[in-house]
């Protein structure tokens, strides 16, 4: 088993959580959208959320400022948050509107305040878990969305409730978090969710 759970906090590493939420939202409300817009949203999260950050992370690598994809020290973390900051604003402000992806907006703009939030938690010293941020923001997103939409389905909600728990074990695991950490790092994923559930409920 110890073998077996860090290979989820790379499945379920925070880069890769954009694209879980945005393929679920589609899924759910895939019939107000055309096949060509699916592709042009997905490939939109994919550069904005993932190639972008990767190559910014090979570049910081590069020059020292990085040592881990996983970004085990406080101190490293900084950067490549201030950058997830400003990919965000550019999503709720140029590509996921309200206008057109309401549910997906206010999920990124819960993001982006997590996001804030764990940058001042680095400025201060206090290490958050990013993967607790990421997993646990998707699973409010997953649940709110399945009462919205009226799904009627509970076994989304059951599914990423086990997931959060399976990469707490992992992170555990692999000694990359305390406890208190991982607390923290749930509570700044969960109360923007929260906050902004209201707003579109």
């Amino acid at each position: 088993m110890k073998k077996i759970l860090p290979v989820f906090s790379y499945i379920l590493h925070p880069i890769f959580i954009s694209m879980y939420a945005t393929l679920f939202y589609l899924f759910c409300k895939g019939d107000i959208f055309t096949t060509q817009e699916k592709y042009y949203v997905l490939f939109q999260i994919l550069i904005i959320t993932v190639i972008v950050p990767i190559l910014f992370f090979l570049l910081l690598r590069s020059t020292g400022h990085v040592k881990s994809v996983m970004i085990h020290e406080t101190s490293q973390r900084k950067i490549p948050l201030i950058l997830q900051c400003f990919l965000y604003i550019l999503l709720v402000k140029r590509s996921i509107v309200i206008a057109r992806y309401p549910e997906l907006h206010f999920f990124f703009l819960g993001a982006l305040f997590s996001t804030i939030l764990a940058l001042v938690c680095s400025l201060f010293q206090i290490k958050a878990s990013l993967h607790m941020l990421a997993i646990s923001s998707l699973a409010i997103f997953v649940i709110g969305l399945n009462i919205h939409l009226q799904m009627q389905n509970p076994y989304w909600a059951a599914l990423l409730i086990l997931l959060t728990g399976i990469v707490a074990s992992s992170r555990l695991v692999m000694e990359a978090h305390s406890n208190n950490e991982l607390l923290i790092g749930t509570f700044i994923g969960i109360f923007p969710q929260l906050l902004f559930l209201y707003l579109w409920l």
